[in-house]
């Protein structure tokens, strides 16, 4: 766990990336697409956490269609900068037999823990699976996974802010920032 003068001092030498007006934004255009893609399909939407929790409190009043909400909580960060092994602390509880399901991420970075919900999901019977993400990594490859719906593209650095941490902090700010390099 960082100290409040490390938290500070990685801010105040980050880079800005999406500003606050322009995540909101993005968010509004996503709720958009995602109302019109799913306002008859009545879906279990899932939430990723920890990190989905902004965007997903920011999400979820905008669409407009009625809907069942649950979480789930699979991580292969551990507040570290790269992944590991994909640690499921909350596997799915709703029945999603029979579902359309729209999971919720902060980040779709190297793909293998969307991946991991949605195969687990699909096995656990729901008809059809949908995944909405705030941000997508451009890491200059494929990924096992692609989101249905992307808010913005961030390049390949270690990026923080709006539910995406920094060794645990900052997942609170408004704005979107990129450790310096």
């Amino acid at each position: 766990m960082l100290s409040a003068e490390e938290a500070k001092r990685i801010l105040d030498t980050a880079e800005l990336v999406y500003s606050a007006d322009v995540v909101a934004d993005t968010v509004r255009r996503m709720a958009a697409d995602i109302t019109a893609a799913l306002a008859d399909r009545y879906p279990l939407v899932l939430s990723v956490m920890g990190g989905a929790v902004v965007f997903t409190g920011q999400l979820l009043p905008l669409l407009r269609f009625p809907l069942d909400f649950d979480y789930v909580h699979a991580s292969r960060y551990h507040d570290n900068t790269s992944g590991g092994q994909i640690e499921w602390k909350v596997v799915p509880r709703e029945n999603i037999r029979g579902r359309v399901v729209l999971v919720l991420d902060d980040i779709l970075d190297e793909g293998v823990t969307l991946a991991a919900i949605r195969e687990r999901i699909m096995e656990n019977g729901a008809t059809a699976f949908y995944s909405a993400v705030l941000a997508d990594k451009d890491i200059g490859h494929s990924k096992p996974i692609s989101a249905d719906f992307v808010g913005v593209t961030l390049p390949n650095r270690y990026v923080f802010g709006f539910g995406m941490d920094v060794h645990g902090a900052w997942r609170n700010l408004p704005a979107i920032y990129a450790m310096k390099d």
